[in-house]
Formats: C-alpha cells, structure tokens, sequence
C-alpha cells in the first residue's frame, strides 16, 4: 500500500480573519494531515510576515496558487470572494470562503454553479456553528419559537467593506434559520439601522418571522463598548441561553411531575468540548473533502443567509431614507 498524497492548502487574505486560517493550516501540516503551500496577500509585507510564523511560500497573486493546491481558504474582502472562488471552483480545487458567500445573490449562485460543474466542495466560513457552545446545544434544540439575540462589537481595527448586518448579523441570520429549519420559509421582514462611525450602517435591528409562527428579534451594532454574543430563546417546555463568547449553554425547564411549578425548575448547563471554532470548521471541510461528502455548510446555506440579509438591509435602506443622515 502507498500512502495517501496529503492534500495541499493556501489561505489567501490573510488579514485579521485569514491570518487565523494560515496558523490552522500550519497546525494540521505539522501534524501530518495536510501540506501547506503557503499564505497569499495583496500585502507583501503581511503575507511574508505570515509566511515566517507559519511556514510556506508567500504569495501575493493567488492566481499562482492555481495548480499548486488542492483547497484553499479565501479571507479576502467579500467584494472579491466570487472571481477568486470561482476561478478555483473550476480549476477543480476545494473551496472555503469566509461568510457572506459573496456580495450579491447573483455571486453567490455564480459560484455554487462552478461548484457543480467542477465537482469540487464549496464550503462557508458560518463559523458559529462550530462554535463549542452550539455544538453541545444543537442536539437538544427542538421547536424553536421566540429568539432575542444580541451581537454588540467595539468599532472594528480593520477594513470595512460591508455593513454591519452583511459583518456580523449575518451570523445570526444563518443560526436562526438553522435552528428554526432550512426548509421553514421566512414571512415577514422588518429592520431599522443607521450609520454612525462609518459611512455604512454600524447598528442594526431586524424582525424576522417565519411562516410556521417562530420570531427572531436581532440586534448588531459594532460601536459598543463591550463585547457581547448572547442568544436566548424559547423553545417547547424550555428556555435555553446561549453564549458564543464564553462558550456557554443552557437549558431552563420545568419538571411535569413536580408537587408545584417552582419546585420543578431545572438549570441544565451543558458539557461543552471547549475546541477552537475555526480549528473545527476547517478540520469539517478536509473532512468533506477526504470522505467526499457535503460540506456541513454550503453553498446553499451560504446564499440563505446572504438572501436574508439582504432582506434585512432593503428594510434598512428604507428606514434610513426617512432619517436625517449621511451615509
């Protein structure tokens, strides 16, 4: 028997998020799971920089990554996520491209159809589904019926090429509509945002009902003081608190069989596997790849929660468009 050719990585962009992906990379090379080529960046600076802490070639066209690799991660600003992906997709190489999927739902279906054609795995960076807190929760996730989620970042020390809900909401977007289910169609729309440091809209509030009764009320804004990740919602016969941040989960719920109500009240605080996020959405997709099944996130997934935000942000632009602001 020979051993199996290791499958060889690039991340490209390698910024504040992607700089995150070339360190897992490296870990899995030194491990002996996979070979990394190297790190990619319009800066030469910062991929060269990347390139010394991780090893590798430093790269700053990624279009001489095409050939070399086998998959790659794109971290680069969203406005360039189709080009660069699809010109993977259809060189036959694997694909994880951070969230949104793309700027536009044209994009992002220009994309998932290269996919198609080449074969080749199309995989979104929704990262909070790895999350620790949610991996332990989503087993005992049952109806879901009434969600209050709160997103509160510190103005962001970096590039800002999308609005907050496309930055940040969007996460939350796709964990609703995941745990409400993909195939429960949303009904109704409803946001207001506005921008305040950024000529983009920085805080934001959306309503989203869907068409089996169960609400969503979501708040981000990227201009706070603190750092908050919060969901909590109501689901059948319990009340379960989620925290992305601290990597909590719970669950409240009464015992039927109580000799009264408050005696019945049982604070369930799930086991948590405490792995980092990124370290087991990026072990997930070699695992798509090497056992050529679905991606736990893709394409489609990808292109949902872009739709939805782009329904939260024409909701946005009317409200905006009654206010006295610049943007």
């Amino acid at each position: 028997m020979t051993e199996q050719k290791k499958l060889r990585a690039a991340a490209i962009g390698v910024g504040s998020l992607g700089r995150h992906h070339a360190r897992n990379y490296a870990e899995l090379a030194r491990e002996g799971r996979i070979e990394f080529v190297g790190p990619c960046d319009t800066n030469a600076d910062t991929a060269a920089m990347i390139a010394v802490d991780n090893g590798g070639e430093a790269f700053t066209d990624w279009r001489e990554l095409i050939g070399k690799v086998d998959l790659v991660s794109i971290a680069t600003p969203t406005e360039t996520h189709c080009a660069i992906a699809c010109a993977f997709l259809e060189a036959g190489v694997h694909v994880l491209v951070e969230k949104p999927i793309a700027m536009t739902l044209d994009e992002a279906d220009r994309m998932i159809a290269a996919a198609e054609r080449s074969g080749s795995k199309l995989m979104v960076g929704q990262l909070e589904r790895f999350n620790p807190a949610m991996v332990a929760l989503r087993p005992h996730v049952t109806k879901p019926l009434y969600f209050e989620i709160h997103r509160v970042s510190p103005f962001p020390n970096r590039s800002l090429d999308v609005d907050v809900v496309l930055d940040v909401m969007i996460h939350d977007l796709d964990a609703v509509q995941w745990l409400v289910g993909e195939d429960v169609k949303v009904s109704d729309i409803r946001a207001v945002g506005i921008p305040v440091i950024s000529n983009k809209v920085d805080a934001a509030n959306a309503r989203i009902e869907f068409e089996n009764g169960a609400v969503a009320n979501i708040t981000a804004s990227r201009i706070g003081t603190e750092k908050i990740r919060k969901t909590r919602f109501y689901q059948t016969n319990a009340y379960v608190v989620l925290d992305y941040a601290t990597k909590f989960a719970s669950l409240t719920s009464l015992n039927p069989d109580a000799a009264h109500p408050l005696l019945g009240i049982s604070v369930n605080r799930l086991e948590v596997n405490d792995v980092e996020p990124l370290r087991a959405e990026i072990t997930a997709f070699l695992d798509s790849i090497e056992n050529e099944t679905t991606p736990p996130v893709t394409g489609e997934d990808g292109r949902r929660a872009l739709s939805l935000a782009v329904g939260v942000l024409e909701k946005i632009e009317r409200h905006v468009s009654r206010l006295d602001v610049q943007k």
